[in-house]
């Protein structure tokens, strides 16, 4: 706090003495020291009120950095997870797009094959109508 070193002390209490005199002297450094102490109690607890401040704005950034680390580690595993659950649906939509273009295109046939012994069937018949001749 302050630099004083024995020589000022000295020249203080010899100064005091010439000026208080020896009665008021001891009463008066007594006061002083009491002083002294409730400055130095009170400097030291606002060091201390300051110091945990600083440490508990230090702490609440962390757990600031920590909580959106947090955050962001959870919002990849949502997607991870959503993508994962996207991903089957996706592969039995597509499985039942195939199915259904197959079961068209089987459908088609079929309707070809069916539709084609009739119109067979019914060309050659026209044709022995138009001949004459049974069949």
């Amino acid at each position: 706090m302050l630099d004083i070193g024995f020589l000022e002390l000295l020249i203080i209490a010899v100064v005091g003495l010439l000026v208080l005199g020896p009665e008021r002297l001891p009463r008066a450094a007594r006061t002083t020291g009491m002083w002294v102490g409730k400055i130095k109690r009170t400097v030291s607890g606002m060091q201390r009120e300051i110091s945990a401040q600083l440490e508990a704005d230090d702490l609440r950034q962390k757990l600031d950095s920590q909580q959106k680390k947090l955050d962001d580690s959870l919002q990849k595993a949502k997607q991870d997870v959503e993508s994962l659950a996207d991903t089957p649906s996706q592969q039995a939509r597509q499985v039942e797009r195939r199915a259904a273009d197959a079961s068209a295109r089987l459908d088609d046939a079929l309707e070809t094959v069916r539709e084609s012994p009739k119109a067979d069937a019914s060309a050659p018949d026209s044709e022995s109508k138009k001949d004459g001749t049974p069949q």
